[in-house]
């Protein structure tokens, strides 16, 4: 296939909502904790992994300067979300819900730092990571790329996350293991759905007749 680019896909319009939802869910459904065998976890487990499998298709197909577009627009949106959520909660409340929204919206300026710093980390060094190997392999082993990245992402997301937004509410002896279940869970959610993400990269491949291999771009995140 050769590259192509094209000024407006719908597709890509499509994986990017999507994208920016699960970003706002998670933050949303992270305040929800439900517990595995011994560790507990929060609802941001279930819909955060899929933003990591949207960026992987989209590194695959159309590179990694697309997915560059893609982690600032949702960290644009998100932040805007927080921010006039903050807002909201931040004016005189009347009635019964003020304190559930301020639950809800209320968010620690720290956790929200850790929030966005460990997104944008995480992100990018999933989306150079499979775009650096597609390069390596020549297009070749997408689903060793995809959880390899997946990987890579999820463990400096998480090492970013929860030392900043847990230190003082979690024991620190306690937050390696914490931060490697979070890791392999979200890498197993990728292992899972992986037969899913392979139909959907060939399906979009062949309908946008595009294959992006990133030959000698700059993974600088600000160009």
């Amino acid at each position: 296939m050769q590259n192509k680019t094209q000024p407006v896909s719908t597709l890509f319009v499509v994986l990017a909502t999507v994208f920016t939802s699960c970003l706002i869910a998670a933050n949303l459904f992270a305040l929800k904790q439900f517990s595995f065998g011994p560790v507990n976890f929060t609802g941001a487990l279930l819909v955060f992994p899929i933003s990591y499998i949207i960026n992987d298709v989209v590194a695959e197909v159309w590179g990694y300067r697309r997915t560059r577009k893609l982690i600032w627009l949702a960290f644009g949106v998100n932040f805007l979300f927080v921010l006039l959520g903050a807002l909201v909660d931040f004016l005189p409340g009347v009635g019964d819900n003020v304190e559930s929204f301020h639950a809800i919206f209320g968010l620690a300026p720290r956790v929200a730092a850790a929030s966005f710093i460990a997104f944008l980390v995480g992100s990018f060094v999933n989306a150079a990571i499979l775009s650096r190997m597609k390069v390596w392999c020549r297009g070749r082993w997408f689903p060793l790329r995809a959880v390899l990245s997946t990987l890579g992402g999820e463990l400096c997301d998480s090492l970013i996350f929860f030392p900043i937004a847990l230190a003082g509410l979690v024991p620190w002896q306690a937050m390696p293991s914490f931060v490697l279940w979070q890791v392999a869970l979200k890498t197993l959610y990728e292992i899972v759905i992986l037969p899913v993400t392979v139909r959907v990269v060939k399906a979009i491949k062949l309908r946008e007749n595009v294959d992006v291999y990133d030959n000698g771009i700059s993974y600088n995140i600000f160009k």
